[in-house]
């Protein structure tokens, strides 16, 4: 049944393309084009972009983005997750409304879009935007199409450009701020149980922060989809890298398995130990009920120890840091790659590019200019505009030397990291396509903070001096993961984003994703865990995960199969 509803709403989506487009064509309809100062009898086509993530608009005259509207002759106003919403929410809500933007990044509920028929396909335009078509190779655009064999959207993010540049660890990890490190001696921390032993110890020795603030040993975001900060770590104290949902083992290689990282003696111990650090007062008392936004106003302070997050859910802290000096304190965070005993190798960063089909940017059906849209998303991967987005401009946001390496004057950096500077100025607009690695001139990085020399110069002296007790140059080798190539199905969790209710693997996905939510705080404050912790594991037998792990070792299964 909601496969032909699907279809159905897709014919539509096909039937509201057309009309719009005709309504672009002869300027009826709700065109959102408008005239701007671009250059001269430019018209400037103005789009709606909503990213279902947290974010922050720039001012309506940004000038970075003036300057790239007069390049492309399109600009692109962004709105943002509201706080306290959730992307399935948000999409739903968009949907029911039936008010779209011109372009949407909904997250991981990119497929309720293509269910709704309001996305338009990408296979009859790719072959003319010979950068698009580049952005990917043919198998991994075809593990973007949908059950109806079209590409609706696109993936913006872990793509490398000619030679790959790993200075920032952008994964998962448990964080410790350098100054803990340092007042231990640069200690070697291998295990969960050593992590929280040194942040027991340093809070024993250091209750206050040197400018008298209670010190917050460990914090956790729970928030909606954003619990993985809680929830998955046990699949990296085990050793595994970051397939999200589940972990496969493929200790014999030509069958993989697919295991559940939820019911291992791994999970326990972790959960346990949490319990017995919650009641030490070592993890913060409000984890189980803060939002995104209290998460980040919490770190901004300095007085948070440590937490496991992925970088870039944090990454503003780096900024923040800059500007309030936090950073010269050593309250940078550095990662550490632990596992649950001694010796054993782990994986919580990934080397090499990760390609999660599973979200990205989509064009929806009543945009007023399909053509020139393709040909605006085009161009961002441009050198030029790439510069433009991410470096800004030259002699005012970056240097270049005589050996036109790129560089940024302290003064720059500090400037850079202004959010009111930023708002004004800079405008990378951080969910278009765009490039890590290194640019077409050989020369520089395509970001900052993957130009080498640059990291570096922006490191603040107590990260400095981290990295070089460890004996390392980048955040990838602070944390000290193997080297090895992704498996082919990797990650898992590009499959398992898009599960929905209509499946007995979703709708047990859905009911699993509810027991967790409900069940993983409450271990945490527990005042009898073994009995709670068998409770848990009655309410998530219950939930049927058999069915969802079975969905997912067919994937598995099918993935696999493509590499004999």
């Amino acid at each position: 049944m909601r496969g032909r509803n699907g279809t159905f709403k897709r014919i539509l989506g096909r039937i509201f393309m057309l009309v719009a487009a005709m309504a672009a064509v002869t300027g009826l309809g709700s065109c959102t084009s408008a005239q701007k100062t671009g250059g001269p009898d430019q018209d400037i086509l103005e789009l709606k972009m909503f990213i279902a993530m947290s974010g922050s608009e720039i001012n309506d005259e940004n000038e970075v983005q003036q300057l790239i509207a007069q390049k492309t002759g399109v600009i692109v106003r962004e709105s943002w997750l509201p706080t306290g919403q959730t992307a399935d929410e948000a999409v739903s809500a968009i949907i029911a409304d039936g008010s779209y933007p011109d372009l949407i990044d909904g997250s991981d509920a990119m497929v309720q879009l293509y269910n709704a028929g309001l996305l338009v396909p990408w296979d009859d335009y790719l072959d003319d935007y010979p950068n698009l078509k580049n952005y990917y190779t043919e198998e991994e655009w075809n593990s973007f199409r949908q059950e109806d064999g079209h590409i609706y959207w696109c993936n913006v993010f872990q793509n490398t450009k000619n030679e790959m540049t790993s200075t920032m660890h952008n994964d998962e990890a448990f964080w410790i701020q350098a100054r803990v490190l340092e007042w231990a001696g640069y200690p070697r921390i291998q295990t969960l149980d050593e992590y929280f032993d040194l942040l027991e110890r340093y809070v024993e020795a250091n209750p206050l922060t040197p400018d008298g603030m209670k010190v917050i040993p460990y914090t956790c975001l729970c928030e909606d989809w954003k619990y993985y900060c809680l929830e998955n770590a046990p699949q990296f104290l085990d050793g595994y890298p970051n397939d999200g949902t589940v972990i496969v083992d493929k200790s014999d290689p030509a069958d993989p398995k697919i295991v559940d990282y939820n019911t291992t003696v791994t999970a326990k111990k972790y959960f346990q130990k949490l319990n017995e650090e919650y009641w030490k007062g070592i993890i913060d008392e409000e984890f189980a009920t803060q939002n995104y936004e209290e998460y980040i106003a919490k770190l901004s302070k300095g007085n948070v120890l440590a937490m496991c997050d992925q970088y870039w859910n944090f990454a503003e802290i780096t900024d923040i840091f800059k500007q309030n000096g936090r950073d010269e304190q050593g309250c940078n965070y550095v990662p550490l790659g632990l596992t649950i005993e001694k010796g054993m190798v782990q994986r919580w960063h990934t080397y090499g590019d990760t390609l999660n089909s599973s979200s990205g940017v989509g064009i929806t059906v009543t945009n007023p200019d399909i053509r020139k849209t393709f040909e605006f998303l085009n161009s961002m991967l441009d050198q030029d505009i790439h510069n433009l987005r991410f470096w800004g401009i030259a002699g005012r946001d970056y240097a270049i030397d005589t050996d036109r390496h790129f560089y940024r004057t302290e003064e720059m950096r500090v400037r850079c990291a202004d959010p009111s500077y930023r708002a004004s100025h800079l405008c990378m607009y951080k969910y278009l396509p765009q490039y890590g690695g290194t640019s077409d001139d050989g020369i520089n990085a395509n970001i900052p903070e993957e130009q080498a020399s640059e990291f570096w110069d922006s490191l603040a002296q107590p990260l400095k001096d981290c990295f070089d007790a460890y004996g390392v140059k980048s955040y990838p080798g602070m944390i000290g993961s193997v080297v090895e190539e992704n498996s082919i199905w990797f990650p898992m969790y590009s499959y398992s984003n898009n599960m929905t209710g209509a499946t007995e693997g979703g709708a047990a996905w859905i009911k699993m994703t509810q027991v967790k939510h409900e069940w993983l705080p409450r271990l945490v404050m527990s005042t009898d865990f073994e009995n709670d912790w068998n409770d848990y594991m009655s309410a998530y037998r219950d939930s049927g995960p058999e069915y969802f792990l079975n969905e997912m070792q067919e994937e598995l299964n099918r993935r696999a199969s493509r590499q004999k």
